[in-house]
């Protein structure tokens, strides 16, 4: 084999999307995937409209399209009474942004990017797991466990949640949240997905639990998620997150979500863990991307989008350092992918934390969040400007944050006859 200008470690969304944004720039790209092929497990993901915009750049929205569901809203409701508290006008937001909001099957998104990448010439390579990461004298190098090594000029580690390569430049654990998600998918046909609307993208929010649902491959499925805080996790125990537990989190909560709750594969279950923001990324030749370098909470469904921008970002980064002979300046390009991809991403990490910790709110802060909720204009942006515009290139782009509301802000109606 010949030496690659690049070598990407993993085989997930954020490798494959890193590996044909690079190819695309006319770089040859090895991809090296631990498992003995490639996969991805799981049901539903969001693709928010700072996404598809990249799908679109790629010429791979349509194709997209055509294996998901463009939904018409987006509702949240509250879990214990079923009660509509918010929501969005997908199809407005769409104007608002230019690139529609997609659900899509996480296995169709990532067969997507694979045919991608066989298109255009990356070498896939399967069984391939890497154990050690290494800067050399014009590039950088990885070995695996058999002992082979693979060279290149630049490494991209996007090996995941317990990346190795994150190891060079942090020294940290994930941090469990002691949330746990069941998912399962109901067939179209069935009383449950025909009493459901799937032009709606819905989440119930709980006492620390929610429920999501919303159509999939043209309405043929029904995605559910029903996440929790378990009290074993709390309790320091090992074995959590167990359907024992699924069952009692949700047994407060209203009949719709309840009934949902048969449908979940109860054989698997998905420990949620993010990890701090880490803001170096890039250690000489070797660079951070995806999972590696930001686990976030699922809240505000960015995780996979992050990914997948990172790529592009990288991409564009390295068409502005390319020589006319087709030779890359990889320190320029990477310094500029430094600049500005850690700190977006700290802000999503931060925000999907503070997001989920409003979803789970009990008592007197429910009823404030619900109030503040309902009274929201289901037409203003203020809280997704700055995450579904266009991807920031330098740090002078990044928009600015939102506003936070302060709960205590919300005032009750006064109790009936309370003058009298």
């Amino acid at each position: 084999m010949s030496q690659p200008d690049v070598i990407v470690v993993g085989g997930g969304l954020g490798g494959l999307g890193a590996a044909f944004a690079l190819t695309r720039q006319g770089l040859r790209v090895r991809l090296l995937e631990r498992a003995p092929a490639f996969g991805e497990v799981g049901a539903g993901i969001q693709l928010a409209p700072n996404c598809t915009r990249i799908l679109d750049d790629y010429g791979l929205l349509d194709e997209a399209v055509r294996l998901g569901v463009v939904p018409d809203s987006m509702v949240m409701r509250d879990a214990v009474d079923g009660s509509e508290l918010t929501r969005l006008d997908l199809r407005d937001l769409e104007k608002r942004y230019g690139y529609p909001y997609l659900v899509i099957h996480r296995s169709d998104l990532h067969g997507l990017l694979l045919r991608a990448c066989e298109r255009v010439g990356v070498e896939l390579i399967t069984d391939a797991r890497v154990t050690s990461y290494e800067n050399t004298e014009g590039g950088a190098r990885v070995t695996l466990a058999g002992g082979e090594t693979h060279e290149a000029g630049v490494v991209i580690a996007a090996d995941g949640l317990h990346s190795l390569a994150r190891e060079l430049l942090v020294d940290d654990e994930p941090v469990s949240s002691a949330y746990v998600a069941y998912r399962g998918t109901v067939p179209a046909g069935l009383p449950r997905v025909r009493a459901t609307d799937l032009g709606e993208v819905v989440v119930y929010v709980g006492p620390s639990c929610h429920f999501v649902h919303y159509g999939l491959r043209g309405g043929e499925l029904l995605n559910q998620v029903a996440v929790f805080e378990s009290p074993k996790a709390l309790a320091g125990q090992e074995d959590w997150g167990t359907p024992d537990e699924l069952d009692a989190a949700f047994a407060g909560t209203c009949d719709f979500v309840r009934d949902g709750l048969p449908y979940m594969w109860r054989d698997k279950w998905w420990r949620m863990f993010d990890r701090e923001p880490a803001m170096t990324w890039v250690h000489g030749r070797i660079a951070l991307l995806g999972d590696s370098a930001h686990p976030p909470l699922q809240y505000i469904a960015q995780g996979a989008i992050m990914a997948i921008e990172d790529g592009w970002v990288l991409g564009e980064h390295i068409a502005r350092n390319r020589a006319a002979d087709g030779t890359v300046d990889w320190a320029p390009a990477l310094a500029a992918y430094q600049a500005v991809r850690p700190e977006h991403c700290r802000r999503v990490v931060t925000t999907s934390r503070t997001w989920g910790e409003l979803w789970h709110l009990d008592g007197t802060p429910r009823e404030q969040r619900n109030t503040l909720l309902r009274a929201r204009d289901p037409y203003d942006y203020s809280f997704t400007d700055w995450l579904y515009g266009p991807t920031a290139l330098t740090p002078d782009q990044e928009p600015a944050m939102f506003t936070p509301i302060p709960l205590s802000s919300a005032t009750f109606p006064p109790p009936p006859h309370a003058n009298m």
